[in-house]
């Protein structure tokens, strides 16, 4: 009688999944290993040190307001709770107001950052605050940051309410709330984004309001036509983001409520690794001027990790050299993507913990993105309103991964790759890198470089040069195309 080999169905996955796997961690490898370290180097080796102050300041921000959210969830969610649910809805109500008063008082009076060039509160080493100097702290990031840990924090908490009268632990998978929001998130980032290239802030300004279009117009005071259109196309996108960030945080609960025993212990371990992060950064921030003039001051080292303007200002006028921006680049690069190789070896032992720690790092990078960045720059007035966009984007990544993650190593079908199958994964694969490649080239950030050009305002505005964002739409419609063949032809790794 012939014996039938019985299968291991353990480790089956579709190819449409593992591809959405893949470019999860493609883009947390991009920017943990190629973004964040050129950003801190680019700060570091700066004219002023003010950008790698506030650069510091949002990392312990992203990292503690990391740390604050996953505490509530296992404090809400564990298998015994220990925190009724009404005191983080009490309190998470509390700093959304807090934090929203903050950002809209910061924005509307210009007082984005402390402190500024008139304040003098005991100055140590030609500092405005201590040694601090001007705009060392961004008061919007943290009103933001503030704002994020309140509603996440009242959205866990309404959540844990609900379940005290609802025994159902079960999977719910993508439910119409986290379909609507995710469309809606997503609808309204394309739609804004052929918006933001056809009709540039400046030019709209100029119609709404002539003689005051611009933020520098002497006379007009903060209400200029370029305020309320950064005020309206921002809220969109801020609508955008708080749909996605909806999406997920709903999700992300669904997907480890049948396994909190075992998906639980994983996201603590983040959260108490992301702590010990923050308060790093918190202590890097506050002795950079110090420790920079002390650098300095080091016969032979000093002057070959630092340079200094003026003799008379340090460490005011100082900055790293090259070769001290290489060397922490060096260490961040090395340490990133050590953790990166951890995860590829703990992918069969600890799969939930690579899951969860994946689309939790992805959105914290999404948010360090936007606060990085979230400080108005006469020389880059679009810079707020792309970080929103890349914000958005990374969230909406998020999701989806989330959501594939539900079932992503059930058997959904029996016919193998092929050779059309493998033009379908190369080619999606490619054309998926070459859109990110020109979503990247959208923001003209300081410390990025901008591969392929993009300006805005074809119809509307000046100086349009909308090339990425036509590579980004042709390609990623193909990648789209190819995609929908391959979950359709339900391949099997």
């Amino acid at each position: 009688m012939q014996q039938t080999q019985q299968r291991e169905v353990g480790e089956r996955i579709s190819w449409a999944r593992a591809l959405i796997f893949g470019v999860g961690f493609f883009f947390i490898a991009a920017l943990l290993i190629g973004q964040l370290p050129s950003f801190i180097n680019s700060e570091m080796t700066s004219s002023s040190l003010i950008g790698m102050e506030q650069g510091l300041l949002a990392l312990a921000f992203v990292s503690l307001g990391g740390f604050l959210v996953i505490q509530a969830i296992v404090m809400l969610f564990d298998p015994k709770p220990v925190v009724p649910p009404v005191i983080f809805i009490g309190l998470g109500v509390i700093l959304t107001i807090v934090g929203t008063v903050l950002v809209v008082w910061a924005v509307v009076t210009g007082n984005q950052t402390f402190p500024n060039a008139t304040t003098n509160i005991a100055p140590v080493l030609g500092g405005k605050f201590l040694w601090f100097p001007a705009a060392a702290v961004d008061l919007v990031a943290l009103g933001a940051i503030i704002l994020f840990v309140g509603v996440a924090w009242a959205f866990y908490g309404f959540l844990a309410r609900l379940e005290q009268d609802n025994p159902d632990r079960s999977d719910l998978g993508a439910t119409p709330a986290v379909r609507v929001m995710l469309v809606l998130g997503t609808v309204l980032l394309i739609a804004f984004t052929l918006l933001f290239s056809f009709v540039s802030p400046d030019g709209f300004a100029k119609i709404i309001n002539p003689t005051c279009a611009a933020s520098v117009d002497h006379g007009c005071g903060w209400s200029t036509g370029l305020f309320w259109v950064n005020t309206i196309y921002n809220l969109i996108l801020i609508l955008a983001i708080f749909c996605t960030l909806g999406a997920f945080a709903l999700r992300l609960h669904y997907l480890m409520r049948p396994t909190r025993k075992n998906t639980m212990s994983g996201l603590y371990a983040i959260g108490v690794n992301l702590a010990p992060l923050g308060a790093i950064c918190l202590v890097a921030w506050f002795v950079l001027y110090p420790f920079t003039g002390w650098l300095h001051s080091l016969p032979g080292l000093g002057p070959f990790f630092t340079v200094c303007a003026r003799k008379s200002a340090i460490p005011q006028s100082c900055a790293f050299s090259q070769e001290g921006g290489d060397l922490i680049g060096a260490i961040i690069t090395t340490t990133t993507f050590g953790l990166l190789m951890a995860a590829v070896w703990a992918w069969k032992t600890k799969r939930n913990l690579v899951i969860i720690g994946g689309v939790t790092i992805t959105v914290l990078l999404a948010l360090l993105t936007l606060l990085t960045h979230v400080e108005y720059d006469p020389g880059d007035p679009y810079q707020a309103t792309i970080a929103l966009m890349l914000c958005g984007g990374g969230l909406v990544l998020a999701t989806i991964w989330t959501n594939v993650a539900r079932r992503e190593f059930a058997v959904v079908g029996e016919k193998p790759l092929g050779c059309l199958g493998m033009w379908l994964l190369v080619g999606t694969s490619l054309f998926i890198y070459i859109a990110a490649f020109a979503l990247f080239s959208l923001p003209g950030f300081h410390d990025t470089e901008t591969n392929i050009p993009f300006s805005p305002g074809s119809i509307i505005g000046s100086k349009s040069q909308l090339d990425a964002l036509v590579v980004a739409i042709i390609i990623g419609a193909l990648a789209a195309l190819q995609f929908y063949f391959l979950v359709r032809n339900r391949y099997r790794v």
